[in-house]
């Protein structure tokens, strides 16, 4: 039997990039995954069809994370479909993968930068988690998508680094608070992984060979092999 068999799983920002790789990952191991996308509805429909094809079972939801507005607006479309599919909106597993990039020196960043990576990253995984604990089964798994810049972060990526300590800290604070209901809490922290987020920056051929001499295996990360490290936790 696949693991995760009778489960049922969020995804946030999984319509492209590591995102796409866990939600495809999930639906292998079994769980019914809802896809959620913030405007390309056309990649989150080709997943939905490439999960289909190998026999899982997915539905998309289109919100923006970081807005508490539609961040609701999640939370009632998947309780609506979940009712439908599963006859109950309870939710097993959930991946805050939402978060986007900066790069640049911290020096040089700007309060609307700050603002806007802190209300995806850090404020956005704050709504989606608080929402979701409500419907969140007992023995459920929360998954935090953090990053490897949180603990050495460059001279390049200081705000994203800081973005994601902070969701480093909250994850150990949710697993203390929510292990009395058996629920796990991980932060899963990649290093630099070929995705369409950071598809400029590898253009740069100096960046690139920097990374890589700096990483154990001589070469970038590949989605999938984040993908599996969740699914292990999930």
């Amino acid at each position: 039997m696949k693991r995760l068999t009778g489960k049922s799983a969020l995804v946030t920002a999984s319509s492209r990039g590591i995102g796409r790789a866990i939600a495809k990952r999930l639906a292998e191991e079994g769980a019914l995954v809802a896809i959620n996308y913030a405007g390309n509805v056309d990649a989150a429909n080709s997943l939905i069809a490439e999960i289909k094809a190998a026999g899982g079972d997915s539905f998309a939801i289109q919100a923006r994370v970081g807005s508490v507005e539609e961040t609701q607006q999640l939370f009632a479309s998947l309780d609506s479909e979940l009712k439908q599919r599963r006859s109950q909106p309870t939710l097993d597993i959930l991946v805050n993968n939402a978060g986007i990039p900066h790069f640049g020196k911290l020096s040089e960043a700007t309060e609307a930068d700050f603002d806007h990576v802190f209300s995806v990253n850090v404020k956005g995984t704050f709504l989606v988690t608080k929402l979701a604990l409500r419907r969140l089964a007992d023995g459920g798994r929360i998954i935090n998508t953090s990053s490897g810049a949180s603990r050495r972060p460059g001279t390049l990526f200081g705000l994203y680094a800081m973005s994601k300590s902070a969701v480093d800290t909250m994850t150990v604070a949710l697993a203390a608070e929510l292990g009395t209901r058996g629920i796990t809490v991980n932060a899963v922290t990649p290093g630099w992984t070929e995705t369409e987020g950071n598809a400029e920056a590898r253009r740069n051929d100096t960046t690139v060979r920097n990374v890589i001499s700096q990483t154990a295996m001589g070469r970038l990360g590949k989605p999938e092999e984040i993908a599996a490290v969740v699914a292990f936790l999930a």
